[in-house]
């Protein structure tokens, strides 16, 4: 399968190596509109064939598949010319910024015969694979209750991260779409009933911290920041279980926090910090300890493994995992945690 990548960010650095250690993949091309960047990463990954414009992607005959990598802006209207074009299509999270733009994508994958994969990598980390085994066996119970929480004290990485217009928001669309989807996957992907978000903008990029070191893109600029700092949620579904959640980029906490736990009627489980499973037993409760390679999610084997089930189903036609169908309800809890904390009201989804 012929795969081009299209935007050369720093997550593109994690498809391209993913498509290059396929057996079945062959990195065809490299697409940025920073053609001095396109050629750089194309010299240093071995590809011959560099894009300026991603119109000329879609056109090419020999490509069959691409990685949408670009601002969060974007993913919608290139994943429908793609799709619309005949290619498979790989598209980082979030699928769209808003839920109209999300249906587009999901009719134009409904009407294409090729596959849509939105990029929720976390699923696709071994702690969750594991997990996910033993949730279908039953061994959780009806998972009930879930938490998560990913928090930064300073973490802010500045450019089109920052920029609302760009990005469509910030440490809630982009941390809270992966640690929500996680839950959501492992919960069985139910139907959203409501939600209840509040959003906060009170401390800024906090690039007045000095002696601690954090990320910041290229093209970082402290005076541009129209993002949330801090978001939380409760998510009800309708079969009665409910999620809460947590995201930030900057908050006066003691240090970076994450943890993700989920609440059945026969057990529980972390998934992380690391992968640990409670039980009861004879009247006394375990906590069992999976022995795993990476017992806490894993980037570099995650995004392998995530590419891997993209080409497996492209070239077998297998269900796409994580369709554009997820990529909407995604949207439709994210949108409804914005618009909440703006009306001070529940949604109904």
């Amino acid at each position: 399968m012929r795969v081009a990548v299209i935007g050369l960010g720093t997550i593109s650095d994690m498809h391209i190596k993913s498509y290059a250690a396929n057996a079945n993949a062959e990195l065809y091309g490299l697409c940025d509109v920073n053609e001095g960047r396109a050629y750089e990463k194309a010299a240093l990954y071995g590809v011959a064939n560099v894009f300026t414009d991603a119109g000329d992607v879609f056109a090419d005959p020999n490509v069959d598949a691409v990685s949408i990598c670009t601002w969060n802006k974007t993913h919608a209207d290139l994943a429908v010319a793609a799709l619309r074009a005949g290619k498979h299509v790989l598209v980082e999270k979030p699928l769209a910024l808003t839920v109209a733009e999300a249906k587009k994508v999901q009719a134009a994958a409904q009407e294409a015969n090729t596959i849509l994969q939105v990029g929720y990598v976390r699923r696709f980390g071994a702690n969750a694979q594991v997990l996910k085994t033993f949730i279908d066996n039953g061994k959780l119970g009806d998972i009930y209750y879930a938490k998560a929480s990913l928090l930064r004290r300073v973490g802010n990485p500045g450019g089109w991260f920052s920029n609302k217009e760009l990005s469509g928001g910030g440490p809630l669309i982009d941390l809270g779409v992966h640690i929500i989807d996680c839950c959501w996957y492992l919960m069985g992907r139910p139907n959203v009933e409501r939600v209840t978000g509040h959003v906060y903008d009170k401390l800024g990029n906090r690039s007045n911290i000095e002696h601690l070191s954090f990320y910041k893109t290229a093209d970082y600029d402290a005076a541009t920041n129209t993002v949330e700092d801090l978001a939380n949620a409760l998510i009800t579904f309708e079969n009665g279980s409910s999620l809460m959640v947590d995201v930030s980029y900057s908050l006066h906490t003691k240090k970076d926090h994450l943890s993700i736990q989920l609440f059945g009627t026969k057990g529980g489980a972390e998934l992380e910090p690391e992968l640990t499973l409670v039980a009861e037993e004879q009247n006394t409760i375990l906590n069992i300890e999976p022995q795993l390679d990476h017992p806490t999610f894993h980037f570099d084997s995650a995004f392998q493994t995530q590419v891997d089930a993209f080409v497996e189903a492209c070239l077998t036609g297998a269900p796409s995992p994580a369709p554009a169908e997820d990529g909407l309800a995604l949207m439709k809890m994210l949108e409804g945690i914005y618009l909440s904390s703006e009306q001070k009201r529940a949604i109904s989804l």
